[in-house]
């Protein structure tokens, strides 16, 4: 059956799978768990079956101190980089696009080395992660108004050159930073991991993270009628400045959050946005609900190898990179015909 004819079913199976691969990830790991010791755990927190005080310290610890704030993580940036990813494909015409393309990874990149460089606490370098790659985002916007009115064109062009100072900023601060401490830690938190997240960070961002979300989801109706042409879509009533800009500050925002959260993660919002294509079709109604739900499967799924693939955690911006180029490939033929 050609789920594309058919888009309501993948959305409609999304939640339960997805569900299901949250429990998943939740029993596996150095020290493997079985489900029904899961489950037991919440029935024992709900009040429906208590557990022996010694099984639920333990279980408590391992499931919801260590495995649940990652496993939470791992689905908020997963569905913020492929919604944000598909957004920006959308905005831009272009199925190439994927979050970097204004320059917020290497601007949040650049304010996460220079906070280390700072020796700054955990808090405060995610804090300048998300202020630098916002930074980057306004100075590709300005160039773009600046000189060409916010012409389409532009803003890429402004992007390019907003990450290309940002990488070069990013490689002055690796070159000055000490090399025994500092570096290593600068280019391991290049590599994402989710190692480092905790329930108050996941619950801190939570909230920004679905919210722009949600708004990108919302907009998906007007970003359909912004891919027929400005012209077409202000004859439809659609104010085009207005909901381009809006779209733009939406994937910013949750694409700095993720990596202040998690680090360098990519792949994500360039192929999943594509397969989500495949299976519910080019309408962004419901692409970009889908790709939120994929973002989070795939996601979940490379953290689950990346902490399981061998005796020591591999960072996960490594795994998203050895399956995305595969994937890829596999999906490029008929992504093209998807998006067209």
């Amino acid at each position: 059956m050609n789920l594309a004819r058919h888009p309501l079913l993948p959305l409609l199976g999304l939640p339960a799978l997805l569900g299901a691969a949250m429990l998943t990830a939740l029993s596996i790991g150095r020290y493997p768990l079985p489900v029904d010791d899961i489950l037991r755990l919440l029935g024992a927190a709900l009040g429906w079956r208590p557990l022996p005080p010694e099984e639920f310290e333990v279980l408590y610890n391992l499931v919801v101190r260590i495995r649940l704030p990652r496993v939470l993580a791992a689905v908020m940036v997963g569905a913020a980089l492929a919604s944000s990813g598909a957004a920006f494909q959308a905005v831009f015409r272009n199925p190439l696009v994927s979050p970097g393309l204004l320059g917020v990874l290497a601007g949040a990149a650049f304010g996460a080395a220079l906070g280390i460089l700072l020796s700054l606490d955990w808090l405060q370098v995610q804090a300048l992660a998300f202020l630098m790659g916002v930074a980057a985002v306004a100075i590709g916007v300005g160039i773009a108004t600046l000189f060409g009115g916010g012409a389409i064109v532009m803003l890429v062009l402004g992007g390019i050159v907003s990450a290309a100072l940002f990488s070069s900023l990013l490689s002055m601060v690796k070159y000055v930073a000490d090399p025994y401490n500092q570096l290593p830690a600068i280019v391991y938190w290049l590599m994402g991991s989710l190692a480092v997240a905790d329930l108050t960070q996941v619950g801190s961002l939570a909230l920004p993270i679905g919210g722009g979300v949600l708004v990108l989801s919302v907009l998906g109706r007007a970003l359909d009628a912004l891919s027929m042409g400005d012209d077409e879509a202000r004859s439809l009533g659609v104010p085009v400045r207005s909901v381009r800009y809006t779209v733009i500050a939406a994937a910013t925002l949750v694409s700095a959050l993720t990596v202040s959260l998690a680090g360098m993660i990519g792949w994500v919002g360039l192929i999943v946005p594509h397969i989500a294509r495949l299976l519910v079709g080019p309408g962004n109604s419901r692409l970009l609900p889908a790709s939120a739900g994929l973002g989070a499967l795939f996601l979940l799924g490379a953290d689950s190898l990346s902490r399981t693939w061998s005796s020591t955690e591999i960072p996960i911006g490594i795994v998203t990179e050895l399956i995305g180029i595969p994937v890829f490939l596999l999906v490029l033929g008929r992504a093209r015909k998807a998006w067209a």
